[in-house]
C-alpha cells in the first residue's frame, strides 16, 4: 500500500523532553488529537547523523548547537499518520518558542526554551515523506 502525501508525518521527542521523562505523556497527546502511530523507536542518534538530518540549517548560527543538543541523548522517533497530518501536528505542538507557544500545545507544557523545545515536527508534506525516510525503512512507512 502506498502512504498518500499529507497523511504522514515525522515527530521527534528530542532528548530534554525525554531526559524530563515526557515520552508517554507526550504520546497520549498525540493518540488524543487523532494520530496513529505507524511506527516508533528509541535511539540515540551521532553528531554525522544529526548534521545530515538537520543539513538544512547548516549556515544557521544555531547548527553546531542544534547538533549537540540532539545527539547529547535519547530520542524518540514517531512516524505519524492522520490526514492535514502536518497541518494538525504544527497545530498541535505549538510554535517553536514555548512562551510564545498557545495554552494546551505541548510545547507550551513541555518545553524549557526556544533550544529545548521538547518536539520536532515535520513542516511539510514534501518534508514529512524525507523525514519519515531518514529515520524508517520503506516497510515501516508503506506497511499498514
Amino acid at each position: 500500500m502506498r502512504v498518500k502525501i499529507g497523511k504522514i508525518t515525522l515527530a521527534i521527542i528530542k532528548p530534554d523532553a525525554v531526559e524530563n521523562g515526557y515520552i508517554g505523556s507526550i504520546l497520549f497527546h498525540i493518540v488524543r488529537a487523532g494520530f496513529r502511530i505507524k511506527a516508533l523507536k528509541m535511539t540515540k542518534i551521532s553528531k554525522k547523523s544529526a548534521k545530515k538530518f538537520y543539513e538544512e540549517h547548516k549556515k544557521s548560527l544555531f547548527f553546531e548547537s542544534l547538533v549537540d543538543f540532539m545527539s547529547s541523548g535519547p530520542i524518540v522517533l514517531v512516524l505519524l499518520e492522520k490526514e492535514n497530518a502536518v497541518k494538525d501536528f504544527r497545530t498541535l505542538i505549538g510554535d517553536k518558542n514555548p512562551i510564545k507557544a498557545k495554552k494546551g500545545t505541548i510545547r507550551k507544557l513541555y518545553a524549557s526554551s526556544l533550544e529545548r523545545n521538547a518536539i520536532h515536527g515535520s513542516d511539510s508534506d514534501k518534508k514529512a515523506f524525507k523525514e519519515c525516510r531518514f529515520y524508517f525503512s520503506n516497510r515501516e512507512i508503506f506497511f499498514d
